[in-house]
């Protein structure tokens, strides 16, 4: 390519500003410019030369820099980047910006954006015995073949999953428009094909776009199982797959959903910037919560009757069924609240943000009582160790585990204020931490297609599982024996751990 010229680039800005009806400002430029000695002939310079070389050069660094970043795969269009990004950084500045834009892009898409493929009848039904058929893949690390079993029939990423609580059955969520019951038995893997249910949310007039299945929780008893669709529908399903009902009142899609122990009311909040409280029995709202700015993001019980919400808008609000007004509210966040979490007792409540902290807050103070700031990227998730008073194990420590885009998971000793450990092995952002019903592991998920198995007390990874596809969600069963993963390659995987 032949080099640009001062004089042909001084041409163009004189040419721009006598088009723009700077007569003035251009008759002096192009005198002290010298253009009057020019050779350039201005009958082969178009119009807007100057708007058109700068738009041009700008498509090309993007072009550049899209192609050449190596760590995530290309968009489908353009928009990553600011003009004046591409004006003022390097390449490899440019490349780092759009790898953070496509990271936070996955987690908006996490968040039930994914398109469906799949053709479902309206009613749930079995698989066919061709799509009982399952393969196990071969996984690294000491995993054997007889420890994985691989659940095949999603045709979209599977952005949840969750242990009913007496363990034998295994939801999951897709972007295909469905959620399944797979029921897992207690034998070796190899001489068990799993039956599943396959919970349609199409109705005869739909169309699987935004019919993703983002959410979905069990009732205390693993009666019913609760979805939430992109729709902005919640659905709640027997265990036989049968739909007991839809309830409508969000006019966005549903980002969390949540039962309360007693199991006579669902909670949800949506995109729409409510949370809607849901009397089960008769089916109808029970009170809706309009109090954010922004999109809800999640939700979570404090007790039978109260429950805390976050949200894009930055803020917390602790409210109550029957009251019209929130009962605290919480500020102190930068950026959007990914999700919170309360304590076994109800009385400490976690949070985090793509502000990079986690906070604890008490619902005796208004402002936080820890501002936890070890990490260096947006914190995705965050969970309570199941130990501690209130729970089955209280003899144990009571932990706070935190999981990252900056490839660590984080173990905090909240009553003490300090970081206890931070684990290191994962080489892409973090989606999903678990503990293990006992409290002594600690299993995480990430897009880097591997889920590391960690000993709390130990402080030390114990086993890895790598796949073929980023993960979203990892839960342990109520035994502890078995872990489940949902993939981005359409599969759910379910391992057997004898540690």
């Amino acid at each position: 390519m032949a080099p640009l010229t001062s004089e042909f680039l001084n041409f163009i800005v004189f040419r721009y500003l006598f088009e723009s009806g700077f007569t003035h400002a251009a008759f002096n430029f192009g005198y002290e410019a010298g253009l009057n000695t020019s050779t350039i002939n201005g009958h082969l310079v178009p119009p807007g030369g100057l708007v058109q070389l700068v738009q041009k050069g700008i498509q090309y660094l993007e072009l550049e820099t899209n192609f050449s970043n190596d760590d995530t795969d290309m968009d489908e269009d353009f928009k990553l980047l600011e003009p004046m990004d591409l004006i003022t950084k390097s390449v490899d500045e440019l490349r780092k910006i759009i790898k953070e834009k496509k990271e936070k892009a996955q987690k908006k898409k996490l968040r039930g954006k994914g398109k469906a493929n799949a053709d479902h009848k309206r009613e749930p039904t079995r698989r066919t015995e061709m799509e009982k058929q399952h393969k196990e893949k071969e996984l690294e690390h000491d995993s054997e073949r007889s420890d994985v079993m691989v659940l095949e029939g999603h045709t979209s990423e599977v952005f949840a999953c969750a242990w009913s609580p007496e363990g034998s059955l295994l939801a999951s969520g897709s972007g295909d428009a469905t959620a399944r019951i797979w029921t897992i038995g207690d034998g070796p893997f190899n001489s068990t094909i799993p039956n599943v249910l396959v919970l349609n949310h199409l109705d005869s007039q739909a169309t699987e776009e935004n019919k993703d299945v983002t959410s979905l929780d069990w009732n205390r008893e693993g009666t019913l199982l609760a979805t939430g669709s992109y729709d902005g529908q919640v659905r709640i399903w027997k265990r036989s797959g049968e739909l007991a009902s839809t309830l409508n009142k969000h006019k966005g899609p549903i980002m969390s959903l949540k039962w309360n122990k007693k199991g006579n009311y669902l909670l949800s909040g949506s995109i729409d910037t409510t949370a809607v409280v849901w009397n089960v029995k008769s089916g109808e709202s029970k009170q809706q919560f309009g109090f954010h700015s922004g999109q809800l993001l999640d939700v979570a019980w404090r007790n039978n009757d109260s429950f805390a919400t976050s949200s894009a808008d930055s803020m917390i609000y602790v409210c109550k069924v029957g009251e019209n007004k929130p009962v605290k509210k919480f500020s102190g966040h930068q950026n959007e609240i990914n999700a919170i979490n309360w304590d076994p007792l109800g009385s400490l409540l976690a949070s985090c943000s793509d502000d990079t902290t986690v906070k604890i807050w008490s619902m005796k103070q208004d402002v936080c009582l820890h501002d936890f700031r070890e990490h260096s990227k947006e914190i995705y998730t965050i969970k309570w160790s199941p130990t501690g008073a209130g729970t089955s194990n209280p003899n144990q420590q009571l932990l706070l585990a935190s999981a990252s885009f900056d490839t660590t998971v984080k173990l905090w000793d909240v009553h003490q204020g300090r970081l206890l450990h931070s684990f290191n092995s994962h080489r892409e952002p973090i989606y999903s931490i678990a503990f293990s019903p006992n409290g002594e592991y600690l299993a995480s998920g990430s897009l880097d297609k591997c889920m590391n198995i960690w000993s709390v007390k130990e402080a030390k990874l114990v086993r890895t599982y790598n796949g073929d596809g980023g993960i979203f969600e990892v839960c342990w069963n109520k035994k502890g024996n078995k872990v489940a993963a949902c993939f981005a390659n359409k599969k759910v995987c379910v391992f057997d751990l004898r540690l």
